[in-house]
């Protein structure tokens, strides 16, 4: 670290890249292209279960990695996209159906704006106030619990997506599981058997794979629909995508608000499990990574995108490439405005085939879930203390199984009913401890 605004990265082309560190220009530019393939399948997920418009997400999901970038002063690797937490509260809250068009979008964007606000205020709490007691609330154990259970929430999603399961086909097809089973197995591959860079690419070489098999399979052999070409042919190079404006209502801002502390336990627990990969301490950065998520959500809602939150997919990504470099993202984030203004680039993501963003969703994903070991191994956490092992397992169901729960006309989805479980839970539990319950002196609850 260093006294300036940003660090002086300096140059190292093997081994961990630290935050403070970077790769060669031609290797920086190839690694933030993965993470651009990292973000896509949930960045452009989000908004198109919400109905919103991808391409607006994309540019934004860009503008804010770079807005996040400056704020925590290029110290904390991260990504920012669109969050899944939202979903639920801005269906409810604008009353449209998952994957269709939704008409009340403005309600949805004040809302979101509303939760930007709160979530910013909650980060100048804690630069002011020091973020001991954002620990005190979410310790390791909940924080653990939390991540581990948006990984869980998100596998159904890769799951169908894999199967290619349709709302004319919820079996799905074998071709389909195929196709997603080979992505999965080249990203293996690659990540382990690679030589030299390439294997630093798993998931962009091993959706590479994915989707050749998939053509050659389809639109030569005919095992499946073949992909469509012809929208890429006709669509331009540079266009603005769609923005809208944001209408502020009280109802809509009351059950999309409160998503603010999802968000909080969330990002904490990505700073945590980035601390640990790096083994740096970035806990004085939270505060600051609080208010950059904030302020995102907001810029994001006020032009007609989703919720913005640092992407626990590049943390996966970062995690089998151990590089994590700042400036990975700042290239990731400049290659993401430039694809958000390109209507060609949207066409050309929409022929990627379902089963091969299903592949890849279940080894990123999967990342997401294990990332909560780290947290828990790192900080030294006692699972033989029923308080500890129950908050887990507790939260570990709930969202492996997305129990939904409605309070006050506000519905929680999995990601909700884990992270407000886990946090309620813990402390419900501290009240009184048995005692014959004996903690270990260095072991954190």
């Amino acid at each position: 670290m260093t006294d300036s605004f940003l660090p002086r990265w300096t140059l190292k082309t093997e081994g961990t890249i630290m935050p403070d560190e970077r790769l060669p220009m031609g290797q920086t530019v190839v690694v933030g292209l993965q993470h651009v393939v990292a973000m896509f399948g949930s960045t452009v997920l989000a908004p198109i279960l919400m109905g919103f418009d991808p391409n607006v997400s994309i540019l934004f999901s860009g503008i804010a990695t770079l807005l996040f970038f400056l704020i925590v002063g290029g110290r904390v690797p991260s990504y920012l996209g669109s969050s899944f937490a939202f979903i639920g509260p801005v269906l409810v809250a604008t009353g449209a159906t998952v994957g269709s068009p939704n008409p009340n979008i403005p309600l949805a964007l004040g809302g979101i704006i509303a939760a930007g606000a709160l979530y910013f205020l909650i980060g100048l709490a804690v630069q002011m106030a020091g973020h001991r007691w954002v620990e005190r609330v979410i310790p390791p154990v909940v924080t653990g619990a939390i991540v581990a259970a948006i990984g869980l929430v998100l596998a159904p999603i890769a799951i169908s997506s894999a199967s290619g399961v349709t709302p004319d086909n919820q079996a799905g097809t074998a071709f389909a599981r195929w196709i997603a089973v080979t992505t999965v197995v080249a990203v293996g591959l690659v990540a382990v058997y690679a030589p030299g860079m390439w294997r630093r690419l798993p998931v962009l070489v091993g959706g590479a794979v994915g989707y050749f098999a998939y053509y050659v399979c389809a639109n030569i052999l005919g095992f499946g629909q073949p992909i469509d070409f012809a929208k890429v042919g006709q669509a331009a190079w540079f266009g603005l995508p769609t923005f809208q404006s944001p209408v502020f209502d009280m109802r809509a801002i009351s059950l999309i608000a409160p998503v603010a502390i999802i968000l909080v336990a969330e990002n904490l627990g990505h700073i945590k499990a980035i601390g640990a990969m790096t083994g740096r301490n970035l806990d004085p950065y939270l505060g600051r990574a609080f208010m950059g998520d904030g302020l995102s959500t907001m810029l994001s809602g006020a032009c007609g995108g989703t919720g913005m939150t640092t992407y626990a997919e590049n943390m996966g990504v970062m995690s089998v490439t151990r590089i994590y470099s700042t400036l990975i993202f700042v290239v990731a984030a400049v290659i993401a405005l430039l694809l958000g203004l390109s209507p060609k680039f949207g066409a050309f993501i929409g022929t990627i085939p379902v089963p091969v963003l299903g592949g890849l969703s279940i080894v990123v994903f999967g990342l997401i879930a294990a990332a909560a070991g780290r947290i828990w191994v790192e900080n030294r956490v006692d699972f033989s203390n029923p308080r500890n092992l129950i908050t887990v397992a507790v939260a570990l169901v709930l969202g492996a199984g997305n129990f939904k729960l409605t309070v006050g006309g506000f519905t929680l989805d999995g990601i909700g009913t884990a992270t407000f479980g886990a946090i309620i839970l813990y402390h419900l539990l501290h009240l009184k401890q048995t005692a014959s319950v004996v903690e270990r002196p260095q072991a954190a609850e």
